[in-house]
């Protein structure tokens, strides 16, 4: 009888986790997307901000040189203003954070877009940083932080229900060990949906720096620097949850050839001036 119950209160807790989830739909205004994701735009704004200060410290909080970094804001914002990232409701930061060792950027959600001074050490003009900051940029119009968490709600209600299904309170290691493999099944399902955002935000990414002007170009430069640096023994950050960087790199350059001629700015000169002086 309690196995049952147990069982009854499984099912009821996993339909009511489902109706939730499924209901809540909402239209990308950027992508057209349908998607569905439980929080409202200044909701992640909120999270973004919140999240932000203990990201940072991760990565040696933000550097202390001014120009660099109002120089790196410059260019994202050029990136928002300039493209479709602008219909958003999104209000962007971007920051550059002192770690000289970890290549990664990263983007919350709401806005608050990073670079590492290891990776922007690593690039060669601006067109390049414009494909990490346009590809951070697709992270948020995507919403992509927004879905994940809807989605891992979602997959923690059916591990909890997994989990009260399972109860036998005459092995109840049994529970324990139910639970832990619908919880690795959960993070698979996760992973698999983060490889996909990161195939959308750089296409988003090429897009977004191409309508602000700059050589489309760059985001098949910077995945060839992440490559090289994968291949010198230690796998960059960045690379962390994204798809393998050759299988990237064939989608950018199918992405490219789709869009010729879009963007002619590289910047060399300007990012001469206001990075590599300094990093180098």
């Amino acid at each position: 009888m309690r196995r049952g119950g147990s069982l009854i209160a499984a099912i009821i807790m996993a339909i009511i986790g489902a109706i939730t989830y499924f209901s809540s739909r909402s239209t990308n205004e950027v992508t057209g997307e349908v998607q569905h994701i439980s929080i409202a735009p200044d909701q992640e704004i909120a999270l973004g901000l919140q999240a932000f200060p203990e990201m940072s410290q991760e990565f040696g909080g933000e550097i202390s040189n001014q120009a660099v970094d109002d120089y790196v804001e410059q260019v994202g914002q050029r990136i928002v203003a300039k493209s479709d990232a602008a219909n958003g409701p999104y209000k962007y930061d971007f920051h550059v954070l002192a770690d000289p060792q970890t290549i990664n950027a990263f983007a919350l959600p709401g806005g608050q877009v990073s670079i590492t001074v290891g990776l922007l050490s690593k690039l060669h003009n601006e067109a390049e940083l414009a494909g990490v900051l346009g590809h951070e940029i697709g992270h948020v119009v995507g919403r992509h932080g927004a879905e994940q968490l809807s989605k891992q709600r979602f997959a923690q209600t059916l591990v909890g229900a997994a989990t009260i299904a399972s109860y036998n309170p005459d092995r109840p290691s049994s529970t324990v060990q139910n639970a832990a493999i619908a919880s690795a099944i959960s993070q698979l399902v996760s992973l698999r949906f983060s490889r996909n955002d990161e195939l959308e935000a750089d296409a988003l990414g090429v897009r977004l720096m191409g309508e602000a002007g700059y050589d489309v170009r760059g985001m098949h430069d910077l995945l060839v620097i992440l490559e090289q640096q994968s291949q010198g023994g230690r796998t960059p950050e960045f690379f962390s949850t994204h798809p393998d960087p050759g299988n990237r790199l064939q989608r950018v350059d199918q992405l490219i050839a789709e869009n010729p001629g879009k963007g002619t700015d590289v910047g060399a000169d300007r990012f001469q001036a206001n990075v590599l002086r300094y990093m180098r």
